[in-house]
C-alpha cells in the first residue's frame, strides 16, 4: 500500500491538479504531508472537484497551459520537485472528435514540453506520466491487454494517448534515463468517484439524472469497460513513484485496471448504481448514433500486482457506494474537503466506505 512517511516533506509537482483525478491526488498527497505544487488550466466545469473540495487550500496552485514552455519551466524551476505526476490532458473521447487538433496538441505536445522541462531540472527523481487504457490498438478481443501489446488508437483521443506513450519512451531512453531520472507510464481503466462532473461520462451522467429524479440515458450500454474507483489507480501511481525513487528498473509502462469481476457492460454498471442509489432510479438507451468508440476493453494488471503488490482494495459495489455517498453529501452542502479526506482515510485503512 501507499507509504505515508515516504511522502511527508516530499516536493511533488502535479500537472492537471484542477481535474478530477488530479484533485483527488493532490488532496491525498496533502494529507500525507507532501509539499505539493500544481500546474493546470482553470477547471473546465461548474461545479468542479477542485473548488468544491477546496483542493488549493493546502498547496501552491498555479494556473497555466501545459503547452506554455516558459511558464511551465518557471513553475518547475521554482518548486524544485522530486516527484512529478503528469495528468494534464484533454481526457474525453467525444472532445477528441470535436477538437482533434487541440487534443493532439495538449496530449502529445504538452507531454513533450513537460519532459523537455524536466530534463533541465536536477531535483527530479521520478516521473509518472498518466496515459490511458485506450492507448492500445484495440482489436475487440475478449481478453485483457498487457503492457507489451501494440499501441494504437482509431479516434483522436486514443491515438493521442498512444503517441504520448511513444514520446515518453523516447525522452526516457534518450535523455531522462541517462540522467538518472526514472520515468514510467501508467494506463488506468475507466475511473469514477465523487466530484466528477465531466460531460458524456457514464457515472456523472447517471448521478445527474438520478439526483433530479430523471431517467438517465446511456450512449453505449453494451460497451465493456474496466470500472474502478478513482482511489484505486491513484494508489498505484503513488506506489509506483515510491519504487521509481529507489529503483530505475521500474521505468516502464504499467497497467492499473480492476479484476475481471469489475469489467462490465455499461448497462450492467448502470443497473448496479441505480440499485445502490434507490428511489426508483432508472435508465434507458439513448437513440442517437454516436462516433466510434471501442466496444470491449480490459486491462491485465498482473505486473502491478506481482511487482508493486498493488490490488483493488474496494470492490465495485464499495466504490460505487463511496461515489454515491460523496455525491449525496455534496447535495446536502457538507464540507467536501473534509469528507473527501475521510474517504481517503477509509480507503487507506481498507474499510468499507461509510456515509
Amino acid at each position: 500500500m501507499v507509504t505515508p512517511s515516504f511522502w511527508a516533506g516530499k516536493r511533488v509537482f502535479i500537472t492537471g491538479h484542477t481535474g478530477f483525478k488530479g484533485g483527488w491526488l493532490a488532496l491525498w498527497l496533502q494529507k500525507m504531508g507532501a509539499i505539493v505544487t500544481g500546474y493546470a488550466l482553470p477547471p473546465s466545469t461548474i461545479p468542479n472537484f477542485f473548488e468544491v473540495a477546496e483542493v488549493d487550500r493546502g498547496m501552491n496552485a498555479i494556473m497555466g497551459d501545459i503547452r506554455d514552455h516558459d511558464a511551465l519551466q518557471n513553475a518547475i524551476t521554482s518548486s524544485q520537485p522530486q516527484v512529478v505526476f503528469h495528468l494534464a490532458a484533454q481526457a474525453l473521447v467525444g472532445t477528441g472528435y470535436s477538437d482533434p487538433l487541440g487534443t493532439f496538441s495538449t496530449n502529445i505536445q504538452g507531454t513533450a514540453i513537460l519532459l523537455e522541462c524536466l530534463r533541465n531540472t536536477k531535483s527530479i527523481q521520478a516521473v509518472v506520466v498518466v496515459t490511458s487504457d485506450k492507448c492500445y490498438e484495440n482489436k475487440e478481443w475478449p481478453w485483457p491487454y498487457r503492457e507489451n501489446e501494440p499501441l494504437g488508437g482509431r479516434d483522436p483521443y486514443s491515438s493521442s494517448k498512444a503517441c504520448a506513450e511513444l514520446v515518453t519512451a523516447a525522452y526516457r531512453d534518450s535523455f531522462l534515463g541517462p540522467a538518472g531520472i526514472a520515468v514510467a507510464t501508467a494506463r488506468a481503466g475507466n475511473v469514477f468517484g465523487g466530484g466528477d462532473w465531466s460531460a458524456n461520462r457514464l457515472v456523472p451522467d447517471l448521478l445527474a439524472a438520478f439526483s433530479q429524479n430523471q431517467t438517465a440515458q446511456l450512449r453505449r450500454p453494451h460497451s465493456t469497460r474496466p470500472w474502478q474507483h478513482v482511489l484505486e489507480p491513484l494508489a498505484g501511481y503513488l506506489m509506483l513513484a515510491e519504487k521509481l525513487c529507489t529503483d530505475n528498473a521500474y521505468s516502464r509502462a504499467w497497467n492499473f485496471g480492476p479484476g475481471e469481476e469489475a469489467s462490465l457492460l455499461a448497462g450492467e454498471l448502470a443497473d448496479q448504481l441505480a440499485k445502490i442509489w434507490g428511489e426508483n432510479a432508472s435508465w434507458h438507451a439513448a437513440p442517437t448514433v454516436f462516433p466510434h468508440e471501442a466496444e470491449t476493453l480490459q486491462l491485465d494488471s498482473t505486473l502491478a500486482r506481482k511487482k508493486l503488490d498493488w490490488h483493488a482494495r474496494w470492490s465495485l459495489t464499495a466504490g460505487l457506494s463511496a461515489t454515491i455517498f460523496w455525491h449525496k453529501s455534496w447535495l446536502t452542502a457538507t464540507n467536501m474537503r473534509e469528507y473527501t479526506l475521510k474517504q481517503i482515510e477509509q480507503y487507506s485503512a481498507d474499510e468499507y466506505p461509510k456515509q
